[in-house]
Formats: structure tokens, sequence, C-alpha cells
């Protein structure tokens, strides 16, 4: 049903959803609600780029704030560190910020990347994958002439499993956790990003080194 205007009338439980999905702010979800006539699938794909374009507005601005978030898995056996930068400690005191921190903490410790970009893959890392999923692809007798496209999608899916900004979001799977930044980058209006990580777990005789641009840059992967 629309209003005299033409515009359509937005139920509030149908915003709430919205918000409760995306953790966009009421205004922006009713917006993008309206943008698509009430249907809350598009409104999300329209609420996620238009996340992706803010943060590409915001890509080259210092994050010089921030914390260093923790979480503990249940039984103490598990735990992750890991920094997230913002510019300015305004918003990194902020409770929507904090959670964010927790939450990229707890995927950490859920599905243990290997990496945070996947720019941090070394080319030694690279060629090993790309040698293993050839050879696979040819034992099953693929003619060579797709070769390549067959390896480029299992490398695809290599940066997928083990790239943190690759990974789809522990708590929302419909998201990476890429995208879950992008969002808070357009809630926030912040540029935002994680810096480094560190898992560790009970037993583990020592860390998985980091790549080298990683360790550089002061990004440091632990498994």
């Amino acid at each position: 049903m629309a209003t005299p205007d033409s515009t359509p009338n937005i139920p509030a439980q149908l915003v709430k959803e919205l918000r409760e999905r995306t953790g966009v702010g009421f205004a922006a979800c009713r917006t993008a609600l309206i943008e698509s006539k009430g249907d809350i699938e598009q409104a999300t794909d329209i609420l996620r780029k238009k996340g992706q374009a803010a943060a590409q507005k915001k890509a080259q601005r210092t994050t010089s704030e921030g914390l260093v978030g923790s979480y503990i898995h249940a039984g103490g056996k598990i735990g992750v560190l890991i920094e997230v930068n913002c510019e300015s400690d305004f918003v990194a005191r902020t409770e929507d910020f904090q959670r964010l921190c927790h939450d990229i903490a707890m995927h950490v410790a859920a599905l243990d990347p290997r990496f945070l970009k996947r720019e941090e893959v070394t080319e030694e890392i690279f060629e090993h994958e790309r040698e293993i999923y050839r050879e696979q692809a040819r034992a099953t007798g693929k003619p060579e002439n797709i070769l390549d496209k067959i390896v480029n999608g299992k490398m695809e899916k290599f940066y997928e499993e083990n790239c943190l900004y690759e990974q789809h979001f522990i708590r929302d799977e419909t998201l990476t956790v890429k995208e879950l930044i992008d969002q808070a980058i357009a809630k926030l209006g912040e540029n935002i990003a994680i810096r480094r990580f560190a898992r560790f777990k009970v037993g583990e005789s020592e860390a998985k080194p980091a790549a080298p641009e990683a360790a550089a840059e002061g990004a440091s992967v632990a498994s």
C-alpha cells in the first residue's frame, strides 16, 4: 500500500527485521525498503552495495585508532587477540565498534584463517596450491585446455576458506567478513580495517609464521 505521494507504506516490523539482518540504522533501512518497494532481499542488496561504496570512498583514510579485541572459546582452550583500526577514539569507544571487534575475534576462533587478505598469500604457497589443484584436475582426465579455468576456480575457493576478509561470517553466511566491515564503515562513517590477529590453541607448540609482507606491516597470523 502506498501513501498519497506514492511512497510505499513500510511497516515498522519490516524495518526492524532489516535492521537485525544488516545492523544498519533505521533511516537507511527504511530508505532501502522504500527503494525496493518493500522487498527485504532487494533492500539487503541495496544496503550492501551502499556499504561497499562507502568503504571504497574511505579506503585511503588513515586508521590510527581502534581496539585490541579478544575472544576466549568456552572451556578456555582457544583464544584470539585481534587489532581492529578506525579513524577516531570516539568511534573506537562505541558499542557498535566493540561488538564488531568481538564478533570478528569469535569468527577467527571458529574458522581459523591462515591469512588476513589474499595479498598475504606468498608466491611459494600460491604456486604450491595451484600445482596440487592442477594435478588433481589432470588426474580426472580433464582436457588441458580447461585446466586453468578449473585451477582458478579452486584458488578462489582457497582464498575464501583461508583469508579472513574473504571468509563467510560465522554469524551470517550471506556476508563475507569484508562485507561485514563495509557495513560498519557505512554505519559509523569512518574507515575500518583489521590490522592483525593471533589465534592460540592449548597444546600447540608454536604459531604459524605470517607471510613476510604481513610481518613487515605488523600483520601476524597465528594458528
